[in-house]
């Protein structure tokens, strides 16, 4: 009962100065508002971000060349051969954890159809990249293993390079263009992508035999890449440690010495990816929550001035029978009330500005249970820690020298 009556005088004291008490809630209102949207822009962005790695194939592990030395030099990463079709067929032949594999090498050219060109990357693959990619055709087929084997003069496009090198609307399927002067006929056309997470269109695109572009476009005998797809999410990591292995017998690499090549898993490409997010988000958040620090002193000013205002009253309930606890929570209460209001009101602030950046700044967005439920309990310390000051201020006066101070 005691208790609840210092609600009631601590609610009324707030009422009778009700702009001074939202002037003070201001800093939490922004402090809270502000955390709770930076908090969903970092946890919508890294949702977004696991969704479209996701979208590239979950399961599939990339194999790179890496470090390579030649007579004690050390390789620029361009050049690296350390990787060669052997390995693809040793992989191909001994991995167990993977259900598709893909030598790859690309290069960038002038693609041409009468009197259209278009500016274009072709990568070179076997049939099973489409697998590991999860990728499907809209029309058309893919090149069979015997088309690899014969470097068939065949290509399958993506959509932005349709829609440059036939605007018109023709069917590609069947035509021959020239990409570097080489003539190849597209035999399949793929479903739109978009573009990927970093950007990058997924449909301004050339697949062909990786051993047409290998010999007749690149001109080269190694492998700029393998990639490769587990059997599920969860055997990444050990189809990356069998890989290795297999690798490190094939290149006879003694123990103890670096690795020249590379694997990683697109589980490692997301925790990369969620861990910079992370880091960022933290970061806002501090910044945000500069404003929770200022809105707590805004408190601690406030109330000291209250209880200077209110002295004689401090004395006058001390006089009639108030105890130092009663003083105490009195402005205890009064200073986590206006904590907690001004948090309430910066909640709602910031479920609203979340909607507004996802609708109208087309950002993703991911409001959590947790950042309300901390961004309440931080209002509520705030209004302790520093209300706690004031109030131990008012309940340390004497009866006697309040009643007389003017």
């Amino acid at each position: 009962m005691r208790l609840l009556n210092l609600f009631k005088i601590a609610w009324k004291a707030i009422v009778l100065n009700k702009v001074r008490t939202f002037l003070t809630m201001l800093g939490i209102i922004i402090g809270v508002g502000s955390v709770i949207a930076m908090l969903a822009i970092g946890e919508g962005s890294k949702e977004s971000i696991k969704t479209q790695i996701s979208s590239m194939g979950s399961n599939m592990i990339t194999i790179r060349p890496g470090a390579d030395m030649r007579g004690g030099v050390r390789m620029d990463p361009s050049e690296m051969q350390s990787l060669t079709l052997s390995d693809f067929n040793v992989l191909k032949a001994t991995a167990q954890n993977i259900t598709a594999i893909s030598p790859l090498v690309n290069g960038s050219g002038q693609a041409i159809n009468g009197s259209n060109n278009w500016p274009t990357s072709i990568y070179g693959i076997s049939p099973d990249y489409l697998t590991i990619k999860v990728w499907d055709l809209s029309s058309g087929s893919i090149f069979t293993n015997a088309e690899v084997k014969s470097a068939a003069k065949v290509a399958v496009v993506g959509q932005t390079v349709v829609s440059n090198l036939f605007p018109n609307g023709d069917d590609p399927v069947g035509k021959t263009i020239r990409y570097n002067n080489i003539p190849l006929k597209i035999i399949g056309v793929l479903e739109k992508k978009g573009e990927n997470t970093f950007g990058q269109d997924q449909d301004d695109v050339i697949l062909a035999p990786f051993t047409t572009v290998q010999k007749r476009i690149l001109a080269i005998d190694y492998l700029q890449s393998v990639v490769a797809s587990a059997k599920s999410e969860n055997d990444a990591p050990a189809a990356v440690e069998e890989i290795s292995e297999i690798l490190r017998k094939q290149h006879k690499i003694s123990v103890g010495d670096d690795d020249d090549f590379n694997v990683f898993s697109m589980e490692e490409l997301i925790s990369t990816f969620s861990s910079t997010s992370e880091m960022l988000t933290v970061l806002l958040v501090a910044i945000a929550s500069i404003s929770l620090l200022v809105g707590g002193i805004g408190i601690m000013n406030i109330m000291y001035v209250s209880v200077k205002e209110r002295t004689r009253e401090i004395g006058l309930r001390m006089a009639v029978g108030a105890k130092e606890a009663d003083i105490l929570m009195q402005f205890l209460i009064e200073a986590m009330m206006i904590s907690i209001t001004g948090g309430l009101i910066g909640v709602f602030l910031g479920l609203t500005s979340t909607i507004f950046i996802e609708k109208v700044l087309n950002w993703p967005t991911a409001v959590t249970s947790y950042s309300v439920i901390i961004s309440f309990i931080v209002c509520a310390i705030t209004g302790i820690f520093f209300g706690w000051y004031p109030a131990r201020k008012a309940a340390a006066l004497e009866p006697i020298s309040a009643l007389r101070y003017e």
